[in-house]
């Protein structure tokens, strides 16, 4: 069975900072180091959007809209991504989502989701 379990989500206040985490657990797990793991986040009433991927080959690319205040990392060892993120705004408001796979975008599979709200 696949899992990928968010954590770390929660409310702060606008210029503050939050650690999303995310475990991956299942057989094709295995080889955590061959997945591209990514970030995604949904707002209320929009589309959901790229946040940060990260490479099996540990090349991170962000959306514009991050660059600068967002970090992907991933601990192979602990098949586990992380999303450090800071100097949050409030239309960082949304449900954000962990995703694994072989493609460049790595969207094979989707964890439920952890929500971050950013107070003004």
């Amino acid at each position: 069975q696949v899992q990928l379990v968010e954590s770390g989500g929660g409310l702060v206040q606008s210029g503050g900072s939050l650690r999303l985490s995310c475990a991956a657990s299942g057989s094709i797990f295995s080889i955590f180091s061959i997945y591209t793991m990514g970030w995604y986040r949904q707002a209320p009433r929009k589309q959901r959007e790229l946040v940060a991927v990260m490479t099996r080959g540990g090349t991170p690319n962000y959306a514009d809209f991050v660059k600068g205040r967002f970090t992907i990392s991933r601990d192979n060892a602990k098949n586990t991504v992380y999303l450090q993120m800071n100097s949050l705004k409030p239309e960082d408001t949304a449900v954000y989502y962990c995703t694994a796979g072989k493609s460049t975008m790595g969207t094979d599979y989707w964890g439920q989701g952890t929500q971050v709200t950013v107070s003004s």
